[in-house]
């Protein structure tokens, strides 16, 4: 039985390293999405699929665009709060100003 006791200790501290590493990996990327979110139509729902929208972002996005009566360019996204240049650039590839939402996830 002694002999087993360190081949069970290096599988128990194998076995405590990778979960350790499984712990510190970081989250896997949501799925990229299918289609456009127009920003000047969308519905709350909607601008949601956009990455790094959720729903207080997504109110606060239908907020600025009531009172500015519509983004004129998708530069103006970071003046919403919580929208910087990373998430601009994140966003960018599924928004549109004109057009049909046309966004799904797969």
């Amino acid at each position: 039985m002694t002999s087993a006791t360190p081949n069970g200790r290096a599988v128990a501290l194998v076995l405590l390293a990778l979960f350790a590493l499984a712990q510190a990996a970081p989250a896997a990327d949501p799925p990229p999405l299918a289609g456009v979110v127009n920003v000047n139509t969308a519905s709350s729902d909607e601008l949601q699929l956009l990455p790094g929208v959720g729903a207080a972002r997504a109110e606060a996005l239908l907020t600025l665009r009531k009172q500015r009566g519509g983004f004129k360019s998708v530069e103006e996204l970071k003046d919403v709060k919580g929208i910087g240049d990373a998430g601009l650039t994140r966003m960018r590839p599924y928004v549109r100003l004109d057009g049909k939402t046309t966004a799904r996830l797969p």
